[in-house]
């Protein structure tokens, strides 16, 4: 005899809209602590709600709740992530007007009011569901699955990913969807950017006006106050395709000047101890932030900014590491040396110093994570003092 839950399960595929609805309300505990009861029968249960997540919203609510705690199951990611026609009727719902009967009465209220077209109000849930389903290696077809113009979009691409990056691009602001602003999103392109196709379709540009598709996630690594998800989403995008791409990387250059400031925003404190000359080296935009801005404190994001500058010095040859030593790297990551408390953090650092001012480093010898200082010290400038000694090497540890 099937048990209570069981029951309900069958109850997802009920004609009775609030049978469907008091159905998908209580199973969602179970999608936690009993997630092989959506597995019965062939993965009926995941049919069934692969078809609500287009039902009313509130029972759509609850079917995507379920899908996102159980998307970590190999067999279902496989059955959600390999399923075109699911992923269409996801895209869908994210980027263009609904269409369910439910949806049409709305939409036909909102021509006759002269009010915008509805969007979907679950959208936050669909997006984190795709980045969920991005942990399956056939995700990396976004690329080559093709799909309709969107009207609402910018891009006039017809490949499912380049639709995805200008839905978040449009709609973070909460421009596109007052509902959604999309910030899980990135995590879906973190996850594509370790396959080599995706990460150079991410930094290759059509020519050199035209900056690469990875600047969609420059402006989310600051500040603190942008929500969770954005700038950790959005640093583990350009590290992960920074790290997938081959070596060396002969078009590394033209991205530099894209790439760098926004990663070193985030690692200048609110009083930085740059000398005159060390300000002058940065760019523009990084010389007079003010007290209120503060160095990022998420050591994930700091970790992801840190390995991102080691990568492009690592992959971009001599080029490379001129470009962003002259861009004022140097001083910057010695300023996180100083302020960062943890010892991961660190040694990614020194890594960086290596590349950028290997020479530097090699003619003080054992300056750096050596020595007879457990903590070692790094070479370079700072403000000036009156001590001599202090002027010509700096302490962070």
């Amino acid at each position: 005899m099937p048990t209570e839950i069981e029951e309900l399960v069958e109850f997802l595929h009920h004609g009775n809209t609030q049978i469907r609805q008091i159905a998908t309300e209580n199973l969602v505990v179970y999608s936690k602590t009993q997630p092989a009861i959506f597995k019965t029968g062939q993965l009926t249960p995941i049919r069934d709600l692969k078809l609500l997540v287009k039902d009313y919203s509130p029972i759509a609510t609850s079917a995507l709740t379920i899908l996102i705690n159980i998307s970590s199951d190999l067999e279902v990611l496989k059955s959600l992530a390999e399923d075109d026609v699911f992923l269409e009727s996801i895209f869908n719902r994210i980027t263009v007007t609904l269409f369910s009967f439910h949806d049409l009465v709305i939409l036909l209220n909102c021509i006759s009011d002269h009010t915008q077209s509805p969007k979907e109000a679950n959208a936050t849930l669909f997006a984190m569901l795709l980045s969920n389903l991005a942990k399956s290696d056939s995700f990396a077809r976004l690329l080559e699955l093709k799909r309709p113009t969107v009207r609402t979009l910018s891009s006039t691409s017809t490949n499912a990913f380049d639709q995805l990056l200008d839905l978040f691009n449009k709609g973070v602001g909460g421009s596109y969807n007052p509902k959604s602003k999309f910030e899980y999103l990135p995590y879906l392109s973190a996850d594509l950017a370790k396959f080599p196709s995706i990460s150079t379709h991410l930094i290759s540009t059509p020519d050199p006006n035209t900056p690469p598709l990875l600047t969609t996630f420059t402006p989310h690594t600051s500040p603190p106050t942008l929500p969770p998800p954005l700038r950790p989403g959005s640093t583990s995008v350009i590290r992960n395709a920074l790290l997938s791409l081959p070596s060396p990387l002969e078009n590394m250059p033209p991205l530099i000047p894209h790439v760098i400031s926004p990663l070193l925003l985030p690692l200048i404190g609110s009083d930085p101890a740059f000398s005159e000359s060390e300000t002058d080296l940065l760019p523009p935009e990084l010389q007079l932030l003010g007290p209120e801005h503060k160095q990022e404190t998420d050591l994930q994001v700091l970790n992801n900014i840190v390995e991102s500058l080691f990568l492009i010095c690592a992959k971009g040859g001599e080029e490379a590491k001129k470009s962003v030593r002259d861009m004022g790297a140097y001083p910057v990551v010695r300023e996180v040396h100083v302020g960062v408390e943890d010892e991961g953090i660190r040694e990614s650092v020194e890594r960086v110093v290596q590349l950028l001012m290997g020479d530097e480093v090699g003619e003080v010898g054992e300056e750096v994570g050596g020595g007879n200082d457990e903590k070692g010290r790094m070479i370079g400038g700072g403000k000036e003092e009156d001590d001599d000694e202090d002027a010509k090497i700096m302490e962070i540890f």
